[in-house]
Formats: structure tokens, C-alpha cells, sequence
């Protein structure tokens, strides 16, 4: 039932009075938010509305295993190439081998699954392009999905791609490792499969290694496209792509930080969406910087014992990953890549130079890393499977002029939902600073001036796990 903002704004004048006296609010009594956690040599750097994992999540972060990612790039590397135009009728070298082999590793992972998993070949011919696909060419992704136990409808995507390429993107026949590029992309999402198979999150978790990501993201489009013409409510894509290595070009090393990209204004953003973000702001609250903001709250913690360094930009410097098709849809997504490249070990011909060795492959990798690297991402998709969904249809409401701030959302349909919580923070804040408790109620006032922060809200469940913020748009 709905409640009428003024029956919650007496607590919140009081909250926040207090809160702003402070100059900022404690969090002792808001269950499953960390506070004065040390950290693992980057406390100041740790999100403010941290979330402390759960017995369950720990569990799941001890059970991934380096020697079996380890395994599985070195198994990738062994087909010689993995080129999108290369062979796919051969059991032992090309894309088609190494398509079957992960067919069949996923299947005997969903055989643990207690017929929870399921594992598919999804193809379709792209027909040439003008470009890099010259001839008609299969694609084919490799999808095995986790159905939810209780909201199967609310879906989490993570992708690698298991194509390769040397330095002529239309060279298919050259040795292409792809150790990293992305081999390594490919390894965290089966091993996370392999682990989460064994449990039921709440929501739908999908696993999908990805074709021709080299030839212009061929992949993902397909899989994000048939996504969207069936409706389904995608809440969040990852893809790993490039998280093999901790060591720069110049050899400095960073084991202990993972880079997400996520873009600020949405690259589906509709004009009449983009002039409501020029005049409430906006620029920094797209829901894929949500998802940011909530990978860091549950993933940059001792447990995965990495710093998530969130980047404001949908991808580097003329690049692009899977993750774009997905935000072409509509659909909130980020790239996960290692904190400071090596160019000379991607997109290379395998050669030595000057003394110098070319070429993407396993030895440069440190699997220690790509294993906390999977840590990161099993920390975020099953926080995100097994706490409730960012509210949807969340506004603040405009129709007089007021110092007071009135929002509404409409309350979400997981079966577990304790109630909601109303987070602000600072305009230049990068992060949620505050978190109010406001009840199982779909509407509240807070005595706060919409015009001097940003709100947003997100839903907790009875076992107090937290979701994604929804951040509102202004409704008359």
C-alpha cells in the first residue's frame, strides 16, 4: 500500500537534521552495510554504503579456482586460432573446436544443476558486410542460463568472447592464442558457471561466451537482440574482456585493481530523456553507473581482495566490447579489463622482434589475478541474483514548488522485499553517501531540497541484502 509522503516526514526531518549536523550519517544499526571496515590497503578509496558479504558469497569466492581457469585458457589457447572466419568443422583447431569444447564443459556443469541450467548453441549465418565478415559466416555463441528460484523473469548477463585475432584482422589461419584477448574473458565466465550451477540465485543468471566480438561484436548483438524482441528484462550485462594480466607495457604491476568502464549518458537515450537530463542533471546517474556504484559496494572488499576502479567512460580510446550491444538495447551493462594493458601482447602476430616477443600469449597471463578478477564478477552477479532488483517507475514528484522532496517508485514483486531505502548524496559525490530507512511504503517526503543532491532508492530484502539504486526522473 501506498503511503502518503507526509506520514514519513517527521523520522526523516529528524534523520537527516542530524545527518547533516554530522556532516554525514551512521550506518550502526543498518544491517549488512559495512562501517570502519580497515580494508585491504585502500579503506579511504572503499565505498561509503559498502555491503559485508554474505556467508553464502564467501563460500562461493573460496570455491573458484585458479588451476581450472588456468586450465581452461591453456585448453582455448591449444586450438591454434580461434578467428571468426576460421575453421568450424575441424575437432581440433579453430573457432568450431573450440566452440564444441565449451559446449560440453557447460553441459557437465548444468548436469549439477538439478536441472536448473540448461546449455545452448545459439548460431545464425551473418551475412557479409563489406568489411570484415566477407563471406557468409556462423556465428555462434555459447549460452547457458540459471534459471531463478523465485524471479526468474529479472535477468544478469556476463560475456567473454572466445574469437582470436593476429595483427590482419582477416588473417583466420595464423596461430591467434588469444591468451588474454580473451581467452581469459572466457575462463572466469565458465568458472563461474561451473560454481553457481551447483546453487539456485533468485533471479536468472546467463553465461555466454561470445563470437565475433574481433569482426564487430557480431556476438553480442545477437544475443542482446534476441534479448530484446523477446522482452526480457536484462537488469545488468558484464563482460570480461582483457583480464588476464596485472603488468603494464613499461612492466609496473598492479595484481590488486580491475577497471570498470561505464558510460555516463545512455547510448540509447531517447531526446526527450536526454533534455530531462539537461535539466535535472543526470550526466552521472545512468543506470550502468548504478550498476558501477553497485559492483563496488559488494565487490572492493577483502574477500576478492581487489579495488574496483570504476572508469567514466563507456569503453578506452577506439575500442569497444560486448557490453556496447547491450547498451544499444536499452540495457545497463560495463566492461570489466585488467587496470594497464600491453598492446604488444594483443591483436599481434606471434613473432620475436628486436628481442622484444609479440604475440597474446598464455605466459604472459597471471591467473592469480584473472582468479580475483572472477571473484569480483561471481561477488557482483550473485549479489545482484539474490538481492532484490532496482525499483522500477521511480520519480520525484514536481508539481509545486517546494524545499521538501516527494518520491514514489512502484513496489517490486520479489516475494522477500522487507521494505526500501531512500540513499543521497552530494551532486559532486561520486558515490551513494547516505542511506535513509523508509519502510515497505512506495512513496516518502524527505525534508531535503531536490535541488541541493541527487536521491535515489533501492530495495532491501528480509535477510537485509541490498539492490541497485533506481535513480529517479522528475513526474507533475
Amino acid at each position: 500500500m501506498a503511503q502518503n509522503p507526509e506520514q514519513s516526514k517527521a523520522s526523516r526531518r529528524t534523520f537527516l537534521a542530524a545527518s547533516v549536523a554530522a556532516g554525514g550519517v551512521s550506518l550502526v544499526g543498518v544491517p549488512g552495510v559495512a562501517s570502519g571496515d580497515p580494508g585491504h590497503g585502500h579503506d579511504s578509496d572503499r565505498p561509503p554504503l559498502a555491503q559485508k558479504p554474505s556467508k553464502e558469497l564467501r563460500g562461493i569466492l573460496r570455491e573458484l579456482d585458479q588451476r581450472r581457469i588456468e586450465a581452461t585458457v591453456a585448453k582455448l589457447v591449444s586450438f591454434g586460432t580461434r578467428h571468426t572466419l576460421s575453421v568450424q568443422d575441424d575437432p581440433v583447431r579453430g573457432i568450431g573446436a573450440a566452440r564444441d569444447w565449451m559446449f560440453a564443459e557447460m553441459s557437465t556443469y548444468a548436469e549439477a544443476s538439478d536441472g536448473r541450467m540448461t546449455v545452448e548453441l545459439q548460431s545464425y549465418i551473418q551475412e557479409p558486410d563489406g568489411g570484415r565478415i566477407p563471406v557468409p559466416t556462423r556465428i555462434t555463441n555459447v549460452v547457458a542460463t540459471l534459471r531463478g528460484s523465485t524471479s526468474p523473469e529479472r535477468v544478469y548477463v556476463v560475456t567473454g568472447h572466445y574469437d582470436s585475432r593476429v595483427t590482419d584482422i582477416m588473417n583466420a589461419t595464423s596461430d591467434a592464442p588469444g591468451a588474454n584477448d580473451d581467452a581469459s574473458g572466457v575462463a572466469v565466465v565458465l568458472e563461474l558457471a561451473r560454481v553457481l550451477a551447483k546453487r539456485a540465485p533468485e533471479a536468472t543468471i546467463v553465461f555466454a561466451p561470445v563470437a565475433g566480438e574481433e569482426q564487430g561484436l557480431y556476438g553480442s548483438a545477437h544475443l542482446a537482440e534476441l534479448f530484446k524482441a523477446a522482452g526480457t528484462d536484462v537488469q545488468a550485462m558484464f563482460t570480461n574482456d582483457i583480464v588476464g594480466s596485472s603488468t603494464a607495457d613499461d612492466g609496473t604491476r598492479d595484481p590488486r585493481t580491475i577497471r570498470l568502464f561505464a558510460e555516463g549518458v545512455p547510448t540509447a537515450e531517447t531526446p526527450q530523456e536526454g533534455n530531462i537530463r539537461r535539466a535535472v542533471g543526470g550526466e552521472n546517474d545512468s543506470p550502468s553507473r548504478q550498476l558501477a556504484r553497485f559492483v563496488r559496494e559488494v565487490a572492493d572488499n577483502d574477500e576478492t581482495g581487489m579495488n574496483v576502479r570504476v572508469i567514466y567512460r563507456r569503453d578506452r580510446y577506439l575500442r569497444g566490447g560486448d557490453h556496447i550491444s547491450f547498451l544499444e538495447r536499452g540495457y545497463p551493462a560495463a566492461r570489466f579489463t585488467e587496470p594497464n594493458e600491453n598492446f604488444a601482447h594483443q591483436h599481434q602476430d606471434v613473432r620475436v622482434e628486436d628481442g622484444k616477443q609479440f604475440g597474446d600469449l598464455i605466459e604472459f597471463c597471471d591467473f592469480a589475478f584473472v582468479t580475483r578478477v572472477a571473484k569480483v564478477n561471481a561477488a557482483a552477479l550473485w549479489s545482484l541474483a539474490t538481492a532484490p532488483g532496482a525499483p522500477k517507475g521511480t520519480h520525484i514528484l514536481t508539481a509545486n514548488l517546494t524545499n521538501d522532496t516527494d518520491l514514489v517508485w512502484e513496489r517490486g514483486t520479489e516475494p522477500d522485499i522487507a521494505g526500501y531505502e531512500v540513499v543521497w548524496r552530494e551532486t559532486t559525490a561520486a558515490e551513494w553517501t547516505h542511506a535513509i530507512p523508509v519502510g515497505d511504503v512506495t512513496a516518502t517526503s524527505v525534508d531535503m531540497s531536490k535541488d541541493n543532491v541527487f536521491f535515489g532508492v533501492r530495495a532491501v530484502d528480509r535477510a537485509g541484502r541490498r539492490g541497485p539504486v533506481a535513480f529517479p526522473t522528475p513526474q507533475s
